[in-house]
This record gives C-alpha cells, structure tokens and sequence, in this order.
C-alpha cells in the first residue's frame, strides 16, 4: 500500500471518529443544555464524515487501486496527490473551527475561515479529478 494511501486512510479514520463525537454532542446538546453555539456542530459534522471520512477513504484506494496511468508513472504526479492531501485537510480543519466561530461571533468578520475552507476543498476535489482522470480508461 503505498505511503499516501496510508495517510489518506489513517485521517479518513481520525475524521470518522471526530465525526461521530460531534454528532454525540449534537444529541446530548438539548439534553445537557449546551450552548447554543454548538448547534454548528450541524456542518461540522456533515464535513467531518462525508469530506473527512468518506472521500479521503475514497481517494486513498483510488490512488492505490485504479488502473496504472503509465508502467513508469503508475499512479501519474505524487506531487499533485500529496497537494490533494495536504489542501483537502486544511481546508477540513478549516472549515471544523471556523463554524464555531462564526456561530459564536457572526458579526466578527470569521466568514473568511469559511469562505478559505470551500476554496481548499475545491481545490483539492480539482487536484484529485486532475490526477486521476488519465487513470479512468478501458483496458
């Protein structure tokens, strides 16, 4: 299994379980009479599993599994996989704190967190396509 995968796997991992947390706090909020400002736990939640878990799971295999782009270049630009990585969980933690933040303080001006957050993400959804299109081809 190569490095990247492991990594792309291993923060899917640390993400579902974030996810899971979050969504326990979520339910225990009415309960437990937690403020309010944790009801942005709501898109956290939804990142932490569907961007954090699920798609970083999915890009992990598909950079180890998917078909050889060249027998030199197997799995085309490491490079452009590493930014896939590094964009895509920044742009998660990112997005983790500054919908707190937001709720908390909504006029203090920390829509830019959010706003950087959708731009990494995308960047990174861009790099993956970029990446592994060449890779989705007949046999």
């Amino acid at each position: 299994m190569p490095t990247l995968t492991r990594w792309f796997v291993k923060a899917s991992l640390v993400y579902f379980i974030a996810a899971l947390l979050s969504g326990v706090i979520l339910a225990l909020r009415p309960v437990l009479d937690l403020p309010g400002f944790l009801n942005a736990l709501g898109p956290v939640y939804f990142h932490l599993f569907m961007v954090g878990w699920v798609s970083q799971l999915i890009f992990g295999v598909v950079y180890w599994m998917f078909p050889k782009y060249t027998s030199e270049n197997p799995r085309r630009s490491e490079s452009l996989a590493w930014a896939t990585w590094g964009l895509i969980n920044l742009g998660l933690i990112l997005r983790t704190l500054g919908e707190p933040l937001v709720a908390a303080k909504p006029g203090a001006g920390y829509g830019w967190v959010l706003a950087t957050s959708a731009i990494l993400q995308w960047l990174a959804g861009l790099a993956f396509v970029a990446n592994t299109w060449g890779r989705v081809k007949e046999r």
